[in-house]
């Protein structure tokens, strides 16, 4: 990674991101606020991956599941199941949390004592 890169990030990444989030404000109202409140649990609840790579990936298949679903009319719920957390948790399931790092940190840092 260069010193540019460094600064301001990955400049693809960010393309990407935005890509998304054109994606994600086109849905309907509710697919787009469904899509805010599962990126905020992610983010918040530690839950998503330590990777964009990942994440993106993540994202991308609930954008594709979220247009689909619109177009064929159905509710979030229908494509989520009622335990929304739930449906959240099991994507990443196999994937690096911020909390796996957080935990392996205070584990480290409690062990050297």
């Amino acid at each position: 990674m260069n010193i540019f890169e460094k600064i301001i990030g990955n400049l693809d990444d960010k393309l990407e991101w935005k890509a998304m989030e054109a994606r994600a404000k086109a849905l309907p109202s509710e697919y787009r606020n469904a899509y805010k409140a599962i990126q905020k649990y992610m983010w918040t609840a530690g839950v998503g991956s330590t990777d964009w790579k990942d994440n993106s990936r993540i994202f991308q298949g609930i954008l594709d599941l979220f247009e689909e679903g619109a177009a064929e009319g159905k509710k979030v719920t229908d494509l989520t199941g009622e335990d929304v957390a739930a449906f959240c948790d099991d994507l990443v399931k196999d994937e690096k949390s911020w909390r796996d790092r957080y935990r392996k940190k205070l584990n480290d840092t409690i062990g050297r004592s």
